[in-house]
């Protein structure tokens, strides 16, 4: 593939082990997790690079400038410029995506950008009032506004998703996410904080004769249930990012970033938020002419590996069935369901995934990456493999 001197390259990967909320990461904030991931990411850089920005996403931190107190804790020089960015659960992906539009526009040369959240440690907060406050509006008055739960079993009803097959998609994503964890398919890409090495909610047994036994959450006539609702969680990942011009001169493999799209949908379902930004990006022409080589035409067979965050198992199926997409093609190691889903990490994560999977592990050349948002947003990329990866 021909591909311009500034393709932004995905060049280095890796987050740390996801923790449920409350328990193996309960005392270690966000930028205490961004700094473990930054760290590391920029050892695995080739020497005689310097960082020229770092972008991180989060959703519900203390606040202030986090990717700046996380750059300066993993140890980079104060020249450094950091920006944190909020696109709530889209946040850590939102993040890359203005990487890669700083090395398109020749800002910088090298980006670190990814996510973290810490629901552990996060700030309690109250309306003026001295009122609980819940969480900011994702629409205006006017709008639906639906949290996230209730808008998932929503979802199901609107696209006819059984209890049944979505407790079938968890089972699945946790029994892939075990065996991916007993092939170590999980190790190169975790860095461990402290004691911490695996991610805490990966267990044993969730077979659908199991999870049919548990009981709705957002209501009784639901299909969501604890297990086909990800868990709240704590963790980072981020990536670093250069023009291909310099990695093609450090003989580096990686992942080009192809394109990238952020679309809007109904309020009332944002589990769909995928739905029009991966369209965006299998529709364009420009896209489907640099693939061509690798499946031809604007169809799922151009598509080696794919990473949807699984929010809730409905979401999900209602996504790839809106997209024509088979569901035992998503998360091949298991997902959110399975793993966690750090809020503004989750979409940083994806590509993480992506990367090992791809650069690491060499299973396949193309991969997409696509989140829902609050309030009816999708954010989604596309990478294809570039230099001598593990298949080559």
């Amino acid at each position: 593939m021909d591909l311009d001197p500034r393709t932004p390259v995905i060049v280095a990967a890796r987050r740390t082990p996801i923790g449920t909320a409350g328990h193996s990461l309960k005392d270690v904030t966000a930028d205490a997790l961004a700094a473990v991931a930054i760290e590391t990411v920029v050892a695995d850089l080739p020497d005689g690079l310097t960082v020229d920005e770092v972008v991180l996403g989060n959703c519900l931190g203390p606040g202030g400038n986090l990717a700046r107190v996380a750059a300066l804790r993993a140890g980079l020089p104060d020249e450094t410029a950091a920006r944190t960015v909020d696109l709530q659960c889209g946040s850590g992906l939102a993040a890359v995506v203005a990487a890669v539009d700083a090395i398109q526009a020749g800002r910088c040369d090298v980006v670190i950008a990814g996510g973290a959240e810490s629901a552990s440690t996060a700030p309690t907060r109250l309306w003026p009032s001295g009122a609980a406050y819940s969480r900011a509006p994702f629409a205006p008055a006017g709008h639906a506004d639906p949290d996230m739960g209730p808008a998932a079993d929503d979802l199901a009803r609107h696209a006819g998703i059984s209890r049944e097959r979505s407790d079938r998609y968890a089972a699945r994503s946790f029994s892939r996410a075990r065996t991916a964890v007993q092939e170590g398919r999980f190790d190169e890409e975790i860095v461990p904080v402290g004691q911490v090495r695996r991610d805490e909610r990966v267990r044993d047994g969730m077979t659908p004769e199991r999870l049919a036994r548990l009981r709705p959450t957002f209501g009784a006539d639901g299909v969501v249930t604890a297990a086909t609702a990800t868990g709240i969680s704590d963790g980072a990942a981020v990536v670093a990012v250069i023009p291909e011009e310099l990695r093609a001169r450090l003989g580096v493999p990686g992942l080009a970033v192809v394109a990238t799209s952020q679309r809007g949908c109904d309020p009332a379902l944002p589990g769909l938020g995928p739905v029009p930004a991966v369209r965006a990006l299998l529709d364009g022409p420009s896209i489907i002419s640099q693939l061509r080589g690798y499946g031809g035409g604007a169809d799922w067979g151009m598509i080696d590996r794919v990473e949807i965050n699984e929010a809730f198992a409905p979401q999900v199926l209602a996504c790839c069935d809106a997209l024509g997409l088979d569901e035992q093609r998503v998360c091949p190691d298991g997902g959110g369901l399975a793993l966690g889903h750090p809020w503004g990490a989750s979409g940083a994560v994806l590509l993480v995934r992506l990367f090992s999977a791809l650069v690491r592990q060499g299973l396949g050349r193309t991969g997409l990456a696509a989140i829902a948002v609050g309030g009816g947003q999708g954010v989604a990329a596309l990478v294809v493999t570039v230099g001598e990866t593990a298949a080559s």
